[in-house]
Formats: structure tokens, sequence, C-alpha cells
């Protein structure tokens, strides 16, 4: 009896301790449930609350600030500034033309602006925005918000666009921004979202293009509540976007901007290259353009002026001209010879102003000849018939294989567009191309700079400093990204004997400061400052014998677009090489006189860090000299406030 009380005490505290144990989670869960319960309808109340109503939570995104540009001094190239906008979302607008007709009795809009903003309604999704009026002013912006409910779907923006300062000097470096477009689009696979608000800008050419993924920055959003008319009421979230890389670049825009107004009216191209680093201080194209025209969308007739312009203001002639670089390769021919062992110093070769070749007579540029000529005459008189000798000797496999060494024939990594890779011929490329065999006359043709052999501007300053320094140098153009400096490309030693490109330096030497020099008239007065440099012509037409019969025409009695391009790089100053130096003028005639001369004063600039005493230029050139710094110093004043009075 005992025993069976004992049973049923223990199975009682069993049922009692397994009641507690089911009590406890029932009320653990019911606590949970009621914490989730207080979660949703209190701290979350508002936000379901708006959910439920038609779902009036909208996600914004907010476009991060685009990177900023500078030179290598910290002045700003390419910057961003406020500008207020009206955007519409047909979706929430509700009846399209009723609502536009109501903001254009509020403000003033564009019909231009209007017609390309219903063309996007018609072609977009109807949840995609689309800007009805651009760069409006705080006034205009009062009067939408004020009159908002009566603008469903209409929302006052304000946001960043880029300025260019610098206006031209920069246009063809910088590049410049413009609004995405369906062919930017169809140019990416899964485009950023941030590509799809209206008018965002991207970059087109130049760095802004090229580095556009650093300069764009990451978008962050917000989300708004929205009632019923479609009128932001308050923000309800807020996640900032990551802001573009800030690009620092080597270039000098004093510097460049001189050299823009020293190539005035000129088709032409000039780059200075720093000797030590490798660094881009200047990289002019003239005649230029102003890239702020392009931010907004240019106009037809504007595009039309810079499309049908001879001198091909859009073009960056310094990376993108192709030119036969004229008697400026006979460096590289000369350099092939002693590097192959086919000539000495002292070896002559007679010039009697032609010679046959293959049945074929290669005229000299100095029709009466110039009998002996040594290497160091060969370069400072710049005889052709010296450099026909070479070649038959050393054959165009070699002389190409030292342009390719000296920079030549390569496509360089730096942030520009339409990067031209140039040409340093071979046989197999004859033959691949035109399926035509090589022949002897086109080494003669290639040995001089003529013929297949293409060079850019900065191609030949990169030779120029290669030959200067004895190094591999390569280009650089950004100097740092948000503050990280950038590594210098490497500059191994140039295979090439030092001892060949001291007997080229010496030559160089003395084709601007000896007398018979073909750049003497060019030289730099200051025996510290003295350059060394080559002239080069090349020619773009095919003289006929009868002409040569009658009499070469002249230059300036041909078309302009028939007349030689003339040519000039430099290195300074001779002992210790600073500044590396390439000009080319389209069809600008001889080397010596359209070149050169212009050559002489960018180096004399980039020299003395700004303008140079008269003193250091030839007694001959200084009344020239002066007039053209004060003409050059009053345009910048006048374009200084122009841009002033823009701003």
């Amino acid at each position: 009896m005992k025993r069976n009380n004992r049973d049923s005490a223990d199975s009682a505290r069993r049922i009692t301790r397994r009641a507690l144990l089911l009590g406890g989670a029932q009320l653990a869960f019911g606590g949970v449930l009621a914490m989730r319960m207080r979660y949703m309808q209190v701290d979350q109340a508002d936000e379901f609350r708006l959910l439920a109503e038609e779902n009036r939570v909208k996600v914004r995104l907010l476009p991060p600030a685009r990177g900023e540009m500078f030179d290598r001094n910290g002045a700003v190239i390419a910057k961003n500034e406020p500008s207020y906008r009206i955007v519409l979302v047909p979706e929430d607008a509700g009846d399209v033309e009723q609502v536009i007709a109501r903001l254009a009795n509020l403000i003033e809009l564009d019909p231009d602006e209007l017609a390309k903003a219903r063309k996007e309604i018609s072609q977009n999704a109807p949840f995609r925005p689309v800007t009805l009026a651009d760069r409006v002013s705080w006034e205009a912006i009062s009067r939408v918000a004020v009159n908002a409910p009566a603008l469903p779907g209409i929302t006052p923006e304000v946001g960043l666009s880029r300025q260019y300062p610098l206006g031209p000097d920069m246009a063809h470096v910088a590049g410049y921004v413009g609004p995405v477009s369906d062919y930017d689009l169809s140019k990416i696979d899964a485009p950023d979202q941030l590509l799809l608000i209206p008018r965002f800008q991207i970059g087109k050419v130049g760095v802004e293009a090229k580095l556009e993924d650093s300069l764009r920055g990451k978008a962050g959003n917000k989300q708004v509540e929205v009632n019923s008319a479609g009128r932001e009421m308050r923000e309800l979230n807020r996640r900032e976007g990551q802001p573009g890389a800030n690009l620092q670049l080597t270039i000098d825009h004093r510097l460049q901007n001189y050299v823009q107004a020293r190539l005035g009216r000129e088709s032409a191209a000039a780059v200075v290259m720093d000797c030590e680093s490798g660094d881009i201080l200047c990289a002019a194209s003239a005649p230029s353009f102003d890239p702020n025209l392009f931010v907004r969308g240019i106009s037809v007739k504007d595009y039309r002026d810079l499309t049908e312009n001879k001198y091909r203001p859009l073009a960056n002639k310094a990376v993108q001209g192709l030119y036969p670089p004229g008697s400026t390769f006979k460096m590289v021919t000369v350099l092939a010879a002693l590097e192959a062992g086919e000539v000495t110093p002292d070896e002559t070769v007679y010039c009697p102003g032609h010679m046959e070749i293959s049945n074929r007579r290669f005229h000299c540029w100095k029709r009466a000849g110039h009998g002996q000529v040594d290497l160091l005459t060969s370069l400072r008189e710049s005889c052709d018939v010296y450099y026909y000798d070479l070649a038959l000797r050393v054959g165009i496999e070699k002389i190409s294989e030292m342009a390719r060494k000296l920079g030549l024939g390569e496509r360089y990594d730096i942030p520009m567009s339409a990067i031209a890779r140039g040409r340093a011929p071979t046989k197999d490329w004859k033959l691949e191309t035109y399926g035509q065999d090589w022949v002897v006359g086109d080494t003669v043709n290639a040995s001089i700079g003529q013929g297949y052999v293409l060079a850019s501007p900065i191609q030949l300053a990169v030779m120029t400093a290669r030959m200067a320094t004895g190094r591999a140098l390569a280009p650089r153009l950004v100097k740092s990204i948000n503050g990280v400096e950038q590594p210098i490309p490497s500059d191994a030693e140039l295979d090439v004997n030092p001892e060949h490109l001291r007997l080229v330096r010496r030559a160089m030497y003395s084709v601007s400061n000896h007398r018979k020099g073909t750049a003497y008239g060019s030289r730099i007065i200051e025996d510290e400052l003295r350059l060394a440099g080559k002239t080069g012509t090349s020619q773009v037409r095919n003289i006929t014998a009868e002409e040569r019969r009658r009499g070469v025409t002249r230059n300036e009695d041909l078309p302009w677009e028939r007349r030689d391009h003339a040519l000039f790089v430099n290195f300074a100053p001779y002992k210790d090489p600073k500044f590396a130096v390439a000009v080319v003028v389209e069809h600008g005639g001889g080397g010596s006189t359209a070149a050169a001369p212009i050559a002489r004063d960018i180096t004399l600039q980039a020299l003395y860090d700004g303008e140079p005493p008269l003193e250091a230029y030839p007694k001959a050139a200084r009344s020239k000299v002066k007039a053209q710094q004060e003409r050059l110093r009053r345009e910048r004043r006048e374009f200084l406030k122009r841009e002033s009075d823009r701003a």
C-alpha cells in the first residue's frame, strides 16, 4: 500500500515538471511573438503603414560626386558645380501632357529640351525619370516646390555638373563628359544603375573616358515617403555614395597654356616630356575647342563648325596624329648602322645631290649636293644621300628594330583617347598588309623617315628623351590618385651602345649651335641652357621628274593640304637633359623655319618655368620675340576675363 502511494506521488511530480516545462515554452514563445508584434506594430509602424497604403516608399539613387582633376601643381582642370533641374517620373504623373502644361505656366521650358524629354518618355520605361528642364534658377526651383501638389510626378533636384576652368587648354588631355546616350549603353553588358539617371554624365573622351570607373564613384540611395499625389513628404533613410577619385595629372597647366597660345592658328601639336621621370608636362594640339560646350549636349551648329574645320580641332594630334617623321628619323638610321658596325664616325660618303638605285634617282634636298659628308656633318646639314648609302648597308629590319628600341611603333599605356601605334615597317609587315614584297626603294625611303614610316608627336618626344638619357623612358600622365603617388614606369638602360648615343647627341648639338646647322637660327644663347635638336621636313606628295626639271614648286605656292609637314625634336640642356620636346606643324613647310622656332620657345618656357628673358634669344630674333610675348600676354588676359565673365 505504501509502495502504491509512493508511485502516485512520483507520477504527480513528473506531470507537474512536464507542465512547467511546457508552460514555460509556451510562455517564451508568447513573449517572442509579443515582442515581434510590438516591433512590427510600434517600431516599424510607419514603414508598414506606408507599405500597406499603396506602397508609397520610394527608393531614389543618389549620384556620387565625380572625382575632380588637377594639374601637377594643384590647379583645377575639371571640377563640379551645382546644377538645378526639374525631373518627371511619367508613371507618377498620370496625365503627362497636363502636368507639363502646368509646369510651363510656372517656369520657362526650352522647346528643344522639351522635345528631347518627350522622346525619352516615349522610348523609356514609365518609371525612368526624365529631365524636363536643366540648369534652372533657384527661383524656378522654388516655384515648383511651392506648387508641388498640383504637379504630380515632378521633382526639383540639385545635382553636380562638370566644368572645365581652363577651357580649350586642356580639352584634348582631360576630354569632357556628356549625357549618357543609347550608344554608350549599348557598349556595356550590365550598365550601372547610375547610368539610367536622367542626363547622367559620363566621360566621352580623354582622361574623363579612360578613367571613367575611377572618376564616377559609387551610388548611394535614399528612401522617401511620398503622398498620394507623388509629393515627397519626408526622408526615411539615406545611405551616402562613394565619391569618385581625385586625379592629379603630370601636366603643367601654365606650360600647356603657353604652348597652346604659341601654336596659335596652326594645325599642329607639341609634346614636352620630363627626361628624369617620363612625366608628360605638355601635350598640346591645335586648334583646340571648349570642352564645356559638350557637357550639356553641344548644339548642331557648334558641332558642325568643329567637324567641318579642315584643321580638325577635335583630333588630339599629339597622340592620334601620325606623320612621316622626315629627317628626325635619321638618328634612328645612323644608330642602327653604328650598332651593326656598318659605319664609323669618320667615314665619309660623297653627295652629288642624288643617288641612283635600281634605275631610280633618289634626290637630296640640296640639289647641288653636300660633297664629302661624315656622320656629324650628315646630321648637322641633314644630307639625304648619306642615309641612302647607310640604308643599303644596314637593311630595313635593323633600322626598324632600332626604331622600336627608341619608342616608335609603340602604343603607350596612358589614359588618352585613340592613341596611335605608329609604324616601324618590316618586310613581313608589307607582305601581310599589301601582299607585296619589300623592295630596296622602300628601305631607302624609310632611312630618311619617308615611305611607310609613321610616328606621332608623343612617340618623337619619347624617342628624343631616350636618346638624351640612354634610358628606356616611358610616358606617364597620371601623377597621383586620391593623393597616392602613381609608379613611374620602368626606365631600364637602353640597349644601345652609350658611345654611339654620345655621337648622335653631339651631332644634334651641332644642328642648333653650328653656323651650318639647319636649326642655327633657333638656338638658345645661354651656354648652360643650349639645346640639341634635329629638323625634319616630310613630303605629303610625289615630286615628278618634270617638276624637278623645271624647279620644285615652293611650299607657299601650293594649296595648304599639299605642303610639307614641318617637324623638330630637341632636348635641353645639352649637358644635363631635363626636357625633351617634339613639335609637328601640319603642312607648315620646312622644319627649320616653321617647327624649330616654336620648339625653341617652348623649351625656354620650360627651362625658365615661365617667360624667359629676351637675352636667351639670338639678337636677330629679339624684336620679333618681344612682340610675340606681348601678344601672348594680351591674349591670356583676354581669355581670363572671358572665363571670369562666364563663371
